[in-house]
């Protein structure tokens, strides 16, 4: 992996770019082959790991989103400005939610950013 996400979205840091971020993410997705279960299910962990860093967030920063994609997987990283510091809680029902729907996940503050990175991949070919 690069330093560098295959695709990057900067936006205001509110809750109401988060749909455009879901719409991204299912259309890079779609892209790659994943089914349609896989598509909303990362979808749902985009929306998620948004609720997370957004909550505290700076409300004049930017939400981020990378991508970096691979063949039949991507890695999703949601950032934003914080305005409190600290990494996103890590003790909410938005969090268990993320950890079902996503492969190695991590939470990070990184200075004045909080941040969260998650792997996602298509079941397809893959033992029921």
């Amino acid at each position: 992996m690069t330093d560098q996400p295959d695709v990057e979205l900067r936006l205001p840091a509110e809750n109401a770019y988060v749909s455009v971020l879901r719409m991204t993410t299912a259309g890079l997705a779609a892209r790659l082959d994943f089914t349609l279960d896989d598509i909303e299910d990362l979808r749902m962990a985009v929306g998620e790991a948004c609720a997370l860093v957004l909550d505290g967030a700076d409300p004049d920063g930017q939400l981020s989103v990378g991508f970096d994609l691979g063949e039949g997987s991507m890695r999703v990283t949601v950032s934003a400005d914080s305005a409190s510091g600290g990494g996103p809680d890590t003790d909410t029902f938005a969090w268990q939610v993320l950890t079902a729907l996503a492969h190695d996940l991590e939470a990070a503050d990184r200075g004045s950013r909080r941040s969260i990175s998650f792997s996602s991949s298509t079941s397809v070919g893959m033992p029921s």
